[in-house]
């Protein structure tokens, strides 16, 4: 399990996944005690079998730590980022940086244009498509605790390496049934200005 707590760490990554066509992302955070989230964790995966494809990235680890590299992969339009359920996550990249990933691509809107029901779940796409289960023992951590134990970095990791091979399966059913379009027009809603704080 990478787990990434220096910028150097971070920028080797996203070297690495600037080379791929897709990166998947996914976040943990905490908005209990703060108006806005705080980004507690985050979960990052390019195609590929190996550890070195998926990470953890702590931006709690230290004061030096900067998310600069990240979000220049973000920018990169190259490379489509793909999310599951993505408007918090956008919104604490809103907040944190002013930048919203592009180009785009929510899971949760594509799996309902393909058939899979309104605002599915996450865990309903990993059993419906992946053929697996979602350890779902670390649901309600408090991510902003440190140490965060094995377990809890695991369910965290697979919120993300389930995601490529759904982003693969919805992808390609989208166009094969020639309806790229309608989750394109639904992300360039989810990224305009009325679904992100003021």
């Amino acid at each position: 399990m990478q787990i990434i707590t220096t910028t150097e760490q971070l920028a080797d990554f996203c070297d690495r996944a600037a080379q791929h066509p897709f990166v998947t992302v996914d976040t943990e955070f905490l908005r209990e005690r703060t108006y806005y989230s705080k980004l507690c964790l985050l979960q990052i995966a390019y195609p590929g079998d190996g550890d070195e494809t998926a990470a953890i990235v702590d931006p709690l680890a230290g004061e030096g730590f900067s998310l600069a590299p990240l979000y220049e992969l973000f920018r990169n339009p190259d490379v489509v980022k793909v999310f599951h359920a993505a408007r918090q996550d956008l919104e604490i990249f809103y907040v944190d940086a002013g930048i919203i990933p592009a180009p785009l691509f929510d899971t949760q809107v594509a799996g309902m244009v393909c058939g899979f029901g309104d605002q599915v779940s996450y865990e309903t796409l990993v059993r419906k498509i992946c053929k697996a289960e979602v350890d779902k023992s670390s649901r309600f951590t408090d991510w902003s605790q440190r140490p965060l134990s094995d377990a809890q970095l695991r369910y965290a990791l697979a919120d993300v390496t389930h995601l490529r091979a759904i982003y693969v399966y919805l992808s390609e059913r989208l166009k094969r049934s020639d309806r790229e379009s309608w989750v394109t027009e639904e992300m360039a809603v989810l990224q305009g200005p009325r679904h992100l704080p003021h």
